[in-house]
């Protein structure tokens, strides 16, 4: 899961694919990444 660390009210999230971090005011998890727009953000890459 990508790395969740809360500071107040804001909460800053980890790209586990392209490694971007940013900032959100939103209680949900987003969709995809801002930065790579991949939608496995908070997922580990399995590799076979």
């Amino acid at each position: 899961m990508g790395e969740i660390k809360l500071t107040g009210k804001i909460r800053i999230l980890n790209c586990n694919r392209c490694k971007h971090e940013w900032a959100t005011r939103n209680k949900k998890d987003p969709k995809y990444c801002p930065k790579c727009k991949s939608p496995y953000w908070n997922k580990p890459r399995i590799r076979k």
